[in-house]
């Protein structure tokens, strides 16, 4: 049984994306929280076996090797510390994080795409000033007209966000999947309830 276990375990494809480990800065802060700082579980192994973190949570599954058994990390800590990034990618994906994820005329979530607030047609740019997250609907009604024309107005002016801007917007989308030995670094200063 263990044997068979063991062997399914490494060689099933879905094994593989079970029990990965979220990765703590040396400041015990996730280096990443939108996208969540997530190692598969072979690399935090040979990140601790390397000496470059300490586990400090485990899962309850084990691997084995011919001379050793170790509880598979399910959080590990840096022992170096890495400095964030301080400037901010321009990105789809930023654009959106910064949003969001909310159209930025109508409020919609659904089907998201980026517009020129000042259209290219009349000298619009493709920066962090001038970009924002539209929906399809509010995108194709605003076409290559300007805001006043378009009869649609922004919820916020855009703007390039600092790095820090962005890891808050971040902590405010969950994962799908949380482990219980996660929660503690997570959401460390979030409001308690009474």
């Amino acid at each position: 049984m263990d044997g068979d276990f063991r062997t399914n375990f490494v060689r099933d494809p879905a094994g593989l994306r079970k029990n990965p480990a979220l990765v703590l800065n040396a400041d015990y802060r996730p280096l990443s929280y939108y996208p969540l700082s997530l190692w598969p579980w072979q690399e935090a192994i040979k990140a601790a076996w390397l000496d470059r973190v300490d586990i400090i949570a485990t899962y309850d599954d084990v691997v084995r090797s011919p001379s050793m058994e170790l509880k598979i990390p399910s959080v590990v800590v840096l022992k170096d510390y890495v400095k964030p990034q301080k400037r901010v990618a321009f990105t789809r994906f930023n654009v959106f994080l910064r949003d969001e994820f909310q159209c930025q005329y109508c409020g919609g979530k659904g089907d998201l795409t980026f517009d020129h607030v000042l259209p290219r047609a009349h000298g619009g740019i493709t920066s962090w000033e001038n970009i924002v997250a539209a929906c399809s609907p509010c995108n194709l009604r605003k076409g290559s007209k300007l805001l006043k024309q378009s009869g649609l107005s922004l919820s916020k002016p855009p703007r390039r966000p600092t790095a820090e801007e962005l890891r808050n917007y971040g902590r405010k989308f969950r994962p799908n999947h949380l482990h219980h030995t996660w929660l503690d670094y997570l959401y460390w200063d979030a409001e308690l309830e009474a």
